[in-house]
């Protein structure tokens, strides 16, 4: 049964969610790629990996969900589909006893550190399987009746939605700070606090098919040409490829060219009132997507299952992706290596996301919870644990230095000149514009360069 408030909550919700669904089935959506999820700019990430880009596509219907007026907001919104809003929610935190919301990877490693929490504490720990992509639905549910785990695990981009609306408690990492990745500790810092414990890190980086590529190119040029002599002499039906309309994986040519989404202050905290996807190199990365599909090198209606799919079967030779996707190719049969993504204008920086352990505002047991993670989950056997379970990029040091495998350490390569996706709430106002923009030029249906002032000044005006 739920309890009167829960259910006073979802009478409140559900037409509104029943709206969005049908908005969303009207409207349609494109597969994306790795996942976290994320459809549109949305498929993977959520998903495998991590929540991040690939929620683009419904961030508009997933903002008239919540009620509250920072939904608007609220950075990259979770695929509708994946919540179950007339489902019983998992269980909530009560006194004496933690409740832990993690996805299927992550529960043996958690229950095996919870199992020696309560040996030594008396405390008895219930770590709960919840899919990635409904952690943080479920959560903003439960929070306005003031309900919900006392520990979740999940991504960084998720702080502004959930720091804005009071629905995670900010944690003292201590000593444990110089044992992280510092980019796992920026991304979890959200206005000078620290809101999460990161265990994994995650950044696209250069995939290649050394049958046909022995040597990776380290410039761009390189890669076109390589794309361009495999194509016409008819070893692949494309040399270098990537999905239309998908901001996360094209950013590091926005990057590359100069440009960027927000601008970053000295401290790494980014400013929203600076849009720079039509600054001078926003524009010159929008122009090369153009000419390359001006020139064959890059084709339309190319989803995030298709640029896998070639690539599989030997297709195409190049592609940027990450971490996740070196299980399915080994399995595949694939010869495949992992490069740094090359050289443009300058150094292409793809986003970061990091996945960690967060502590609810509304649990019961946080001085409980809080000590589980420091003294339990951040320890070096229970962070080796959660690279094994599933090896992506380690945020924990000691676990990084035992790493052998050369592509997964290409990856950490990568995620070391990475961008951290940007958590603040205005990043759900970037999505959509950006990208319809991108699908505009794949489709030659409009100038690259007005197709992205177009959309950096609708992004603009959102923001206000």
């Amino acid at each position: 049964m739920l309890n009167g408030k829960w259910t006073g909550k979802m009478m409140r919700v559900l037409p509104v969610l029943m709206i969005a669904v049908m908005l969303m089935s009207a409207c349609g959506g494109t597969a994306a790629t790795p996942t976290t999820a994320p459809t549109t700019a949305a498929t993977a990430m959520v998903t495998e990996p991590t929540a991040m880009a690939t929620e683009a596509a419904t961030a508009a219907a997933t903002a008239m969900v919540d009620a509250s007026p920072t939904a608007m907001t609220g950075e990259t919104p979770t695929v509708m589909a994946e919540a179950s809003p007339t489902a019983a929610p998992p269980p909530f935190s009560k006194a004496g006893t933690l409740t832990i919301w993690a996805d299927e990877r992550r529960v043996p490693v958690i229950e095996k550190a919870a199992a020696d929490f309560t040996a030594k504490s008396g405390i008895p720990v219930a770590v709960q399987q919840v899919g990635f992509g409904d952690i943080r639905d479920q959560l903003k549910l439960a929070g306005p009746a003031k309900e919900g785990p006392d520990i979740i695990v999940g991504a960084h981009d998720w702080l502004g939605e959930l720091v804005s609306n009071g629905l995670v408690d900010s944690i003292e990492l201590g000593d444990a700070t110089s044992k992280i990745d510092p980019v796992g500790v920026k991304a979890f810092t959200y206005e000078g606090k620290t809101y999460g414990l990161p265990y994994a890190l995650e950044a696209i980086a250069l995939m290649y098919n050394k049958d046909l590529v022995p040597t990776p190119p380290a410039t761009w040029d390189e890669l076109k040409a390589i794309a361009k002599k495999l194509k016409d002499e008819g070893k692949v039906d494309q040399g270098y490829v990537l999905q239309e309309g998908d901001p996360f994986h094209t950013y590091p040519i926005v990057t590359g060219f100069g440009g960027y989404v927000f601008k970053q202050n000295p401290d790494g905290t980014y400013d929203p009132t600076d849009v720079g996807l039509d600054s001078p190199g926003g524009k010159a990365a929008m122009k090369e997507i153009d000419q390359m599909v001006k020139d064959g090198l890059l084709r339309k209606d190319v989803t995030g299952a298709i640029q896998e799919s070639l690539f599989k079967e030997g297709k195409s030779a190049m592609w940027l992706t990450g971490p996740w996707n070196i299980e399915p190719m080994t399995k595949a049969g694939v010869n495949f290596g992992v490069a740094k993504i090359p050289t443009m204008a300058g150094e292409a920086r793809p986003f970061v996301g990091v996945q960690g352990f967060m502590v609810s505002s509304f649990g019961k047991n946080k001085d409980s919870a809080k000590s589980f993670l420091l003294d339990y989950m951040a320890t070096d056997a229970a962070m080796k644990a959660m690279f094994d379970a599933d090896p992506r990029i380690p945020a924990w040091a000691s676990t990084q230095a035992q790493v052998t495998d050369v592509n997964v350490k290409a990856f950490m390569e990568s995620a070391s000149t990475g961008q951290p996706m940007p958590a603040i709430p205005q990043m759900s106002a970037v999505w959509d514009d950006w990208t319809k923009a991108i699908k505009i030029v794949f489709q030659q249906q409009q100038d690259p360069e007005a197709a992205i002032t177009d959309a950096a000044n609708s992004i603009r005006s959102k923001i206000k």
